[in-house]
């Protein structure tokens, strides 16, 4: 007997989770633990008899269940009676839950438990990756657990996943006007009376700058709903941590709502021997009165809650400045080169102005880039000092509408914070576990992934991983494994790309890790790099820790050295901008100064800076690349830069030749069709095919990953470049002439020019010959086709309409396949005829007999080749050579005599 629960008082995310686990465990029964929430006791009052095998656990025999399926909890103490099935080791249990792992919890066989809003999220992404079909009620059933859970999706803890989930409901045909009538029902008198209490006690506390709100109240009787009054208070209150300690029957009821990290709700319940998220927990007190837990409460509140950040935990030093006389296109060069949006102006030590690249870019639109700064910086500056905590920072810069503050001590300007630094330590708020703190200093330690780097890195990646840390402790060097392989080992994908990033001399521990191993070396001095090649052309990149910068937007970037920060700082965005430290005391220990691994988890490609597109406008194609081959969403800033970057047509800067580079590797992808179509949704397919109407090739392009899978059900062998199938699609509506313009333009080699023009001249003829409706020969069917390239084979099934024509194209791809002669050229000079052109015409001949079933075996296709050699009158070999070619093999074995 297999069951599906969940916990006591059961809320509509963990009914939702229940009718959602039923789908991908349709013989289970639904049993429900204990009491349910008042929400869920109306719904089930109207749907109860529209849900498969519901039931309570005292209808159920539980020494009958051999698997337990636990969904939004997996504590052994919320599933009342059937905690018993723990104890019994033929019990398979399976747990899909959002809550945080806590102590005591229940370990299962199957276990799905990830940091996302909703528990019923977690069960609809397996219900779409299966493709299983959901009702419109179970689908209204499933909106109604993540928009309690998530607030209608407004609550801190929503996730990306739970608004994708939200929206496949809706396309399931889940009724909103049902969802907003359960969450939406208006208390009632008791509820009301609770919130009044809660609201004339509700006590405001400021601690270390948070504003706390605890309120308390008393109860004859269990009133259901706590959870939702909790909520009411923190919207109408508005501080950044409430909680509700009301006393109801026997025992005291904790909740807690809490907006920003000072405040972990989680932890403060796990106190109270509660449990929940970060944003949202409760507990249950016995023997405690309200006034006594509240104290407590206090108490923990006010130890949790360390001072706020100070202007001196944000800020950037030393900053980059510039004189009165420095000229508006050097203020922009330096602005450009590290990344900066605003400069201080300094005359004789003192701070006398600041120049905002908006600044600059007004005066060189006007022509003015020789100007001084002087006569375009902003002169009335204000400024803070180095103690001044953040949120009074953040408050100047609203007050004032001030993107960059200076930070002054006495008349020496020590810093800079600007808008985007108090931004991070805003967004930080909702961070998960693995944030870390913005500071000049090393990034905190987040965590250590060294069982992961094991679990998925080959034994030849990981000794090399190893040896380099050892070779670097030697040298007094730190080492780190950077970029994608990091990425690629956070997300259990195999990668074998090896970037290493070394604080020291890069070239120096490339020349001495390459005698350890057994490579050689090839060093680019100018870049400080070196690849150390393996014998069987396997490479690893070496690389001094360096910060580029770009003279101009689009360039290629100049290198100075520099450290790990500013290295990953350079890189395209966060979750390439991590790295995992190498020295033997540090192994495994994953640096990610800019939460790269949260965005991994949350599925968002971000940049670095607001910049990055324009100093490198490949980056727009890196992240359409990113976001489709890992399922993930490009974060809405990064979104609206790149619409930036594309209305200024920054791509239009771009070489050809790194135009290229980006567009052959999106061809190379497993799925380009999604990314072609996202560069058009974006503008950005104008800037590589101009020529080209995407939505006239669409269609086509969207349809050869299924070809190609046909084609190889076939027995066709996929070609070597990947990339040359979709290109063709690309073009197969172009002329020749601009066909030819464009594979000039992108330098393609006269082989694959040859190919596309090949398939644009014939395809057409080729197309009409197979839909032809007399019986056509399959060696002149063969004939066809092979006047097309072996690429072009995945674009010709999808432009083939008609199903004789399919089945025509089927049978030449089996019969090629299956049916090659067993003669060749050898047997043919055995025959004595002189090496020539009739060779080929000959073993053409055999080949189409083979295939119109003319011969079968070899002994007929000889005899079938004599006849066409003797027919063509093929000149044979003169005597000599026919001797010559007679003794050769005697005079071979008397040498080996």
């Amino acid at each position: 007997m297999e069951i599906i629960t969940t916990h006591v008082n059961t809320d509509l995310d963990g009914l939702a989770s229940m009718v959602a686990a039923q789908k991908l465990y349709p013989g289970a029964e639904l049993i429900f633990p204990g009491k349910l929430s008042r929400n869920v006791e109306e719904f089930l009052a109207l749907h109860k008899d529209t849900l498969k095998n519901v039931r309570n656990i005292k209808d159920i025999n539980i020494e009958h269940v051999k698997r337990l399926i636990m969904v939004d909890t997996k504590s052994p103490g919320r599933v009342s009676k059937l905690k018993e099935l723990f104890n019994r080791p033929q019990v398979e249990v399976h747990i899909y839950d959002h809550h945080p792992r806590a102590a005591g919890d229940v370990e299962g066989k199957v276990e799905v438990v990830e940091p996302v809003g909703a528990a019923t999220t977690l069960l609809i992404e397996r219900i779409r990756a299966k493709g299983l079909e959901i009702t419109p009620l179970e689908a209204t059933i499933m909106m109604l657990g993540i928009y309690e859970d998530t607030g209608c999706l407004v609550f801190t803890n929503t996730t990306p996943r739970d608004i994708r989930a939200a929206a496949f409901l809706l396309e399931q045909g889940a009724n909103l006007a049902v969802v907003a009538d359960f969450l939406g029902r208006p208390l009632t008198q008791d509820q009301k009376a609770l919130l009044k209490k809660l609201l004339v006690s509700a006590e405001h506390h400021q601690i270390n700058g948070t504003k706390v709100l605890i309120a308390r109240g008393n109860v004859d009787e269990f009133v259901g709903g706590l959870a939702l009054l909790t909520h009411k208070l923190s919207e109408i209150e508005r501080t950044d941590a409430v909680f509700a300690v009301v006393e109801m029957e026997d025992r005291v009821h904790l909740v807690g709502r809490c907006a920003l990290k000072e405040v972990n709700c989680k932890e403060v319940m796990e106190q109270f021997g509660g449990g929940g998220h970060p944003a949202a927990a409760s507990a249950t007190i016995k023997g405690q009165s309200v006034d006594e837990v509240a104290e407590r409460l206090l108490e923990l509140i006010r130890n949790m809650i360390q001072p706020p950040l100070t202007v001196k935990d944000i800020m950037s030093s030393p900053v980059k400045m510039v004189f009165p006389e420095t000229t508006i296109e050097e203020a922009g060069k330096i602005m450009l080169r590290y990344g900066h949006t605003g400069l201080p102006v300094i005359k004789d030590g003192k701070l006398v102005g600041v120049i905002s690249r908006r600044d600059v870019e007004k005066a060189t639109h006007h022509g003015l880039g020789h100007a001084p700064v002087k006569g375009y910086m902003t002169a009335h500056v204000i400024t803070v000092h180095k103690d001044m905590n953040i949120h009074d920072v953040q408050d100047l810069m609203i007050e004032k509408d001030i993107g960059r503050l200076p930070v002054v001590e006495g008349d020496r300007v020590i810093g800079i914070v600007s808008r985007t630094d108090v931004l991070r330590t805003l967004h930080e708020g909702y961070k998960g576990r693995y944030s870390t703190t913005y500071t000049q200093k090393a990034a905190t330690k987040t965590a250590n992934i060294k069982p992961d780097l094991q679990r998925v890195l080959p034994g030849r990646i990981m000794s090399i991983l190893i040896k380099a840390g050892e070779v670097a402790e030697r040298m007094g060097y730190q080492v780190y494994a950077v970029g994608g392989l990091v990425r690629d080992v956070l997300l259990k994908v195999e990668n074998l790309d090896v970037d290493l990033v070394v604080e020291g001399n890069g070239i120096e521990l490339a020349d001495q890790l390459a005698r350890e191993i057994g490579g050689r070396v090839r060093c680019h001095e100018k870049f400080g790099t070196a690849e150390i090649i393996f014998p069987d052309g396997y490479w690893v990149d070496v690389v001094t820790a360096r910060v580029e910068y770009y003279e101009y937007p689009a360039a290629l970037p100049q290198v100075e050295q520099s450290s790990l920060k500013h290295d990953l700082y350079r890189r395209d965005f966060t979750i390439n901008a991590m790295a995992v430290a190498l020295n033997p005391d540090r192994f495994g220990e994953l640096v990610d100064y800019f939460n790269g691994r949260e965005d991994l988890q949350i599925g968002a490609v971000r940049v670095l800076h607001n910049l990055s597109f324009i100093e490198d406008p490949t980056r727009i194609l890196r992240a359409i690349r990113f976001e489709q081959r890992y399922d993930m969403a490009i974060e809405p800033q990064t979104l609206r830069l790149i619409k930036e970057a594309v209305r200024e047509k920054i791509l239009a800067r771009l070489s050809t030749e790194r135009m290229w580079g980006e567009l052959k590797s999106i061809l190379e992808e497993a799925d380009p069709e999604h990314m072609l179509d996202r560069m058009w949704e974006l503008g950005v397919w104008d800037y590589l095919f101009p020529e080209i109407t995407f939505w006239e090739v669409q269609y086509v392009i969207s349809e050869i990953p299924q070809a190609l899978m046909i084609l190889r059900n076939w027995g066709w062998t996929e070609p070597a470049e990947k990339w040359l199938p979709y290109f063709l699609g690309i073009l197969h509506l172009t002329t020749q002439e601009t066909a030819y313009q464009i594979c000039q333009r992108y330098n393609l080699g006269r082989r694959q020019t040859d190919k596309v023009l090949d398939t644009i001249a014939y395809g057409r003829v080729a197309l009409k010959r197979l839909a032809v409706a007399e019986e056509v020969p399959l060696s002149e069917l063969t004939k066809i086709v092979q006047t097309l390239p072996r690429e072009a084979y995945p674009l010709f099934l999808t432009l083939l309409e008609d199903k004789t024509a399919i089945r025509r194209f089927r049978m030449v791809m089996e019969s090629v396949h299956k049916n090659k002669p067993t003669v060749n050229g050898k047997d043919i000079k055995e025959m004595g005829y002189q090496p020539g052109p009739m060779y080929r015409k000959a073993l053409d001949a055999v080949w189409r007999a083979r295939l119109d079933g003319l011969v079968h075996t070899r002994e007929e296709e000889l005899a079938y080749v004599q006849s066409f050699l003797e027919h063509h009158q093929a000149p044979k070999m003169q005597p000599k050579q026919a001797k010559a070619r007679h003794n050769r093999p005697q005079q071979s074995k008397q040498a080996q005599r």
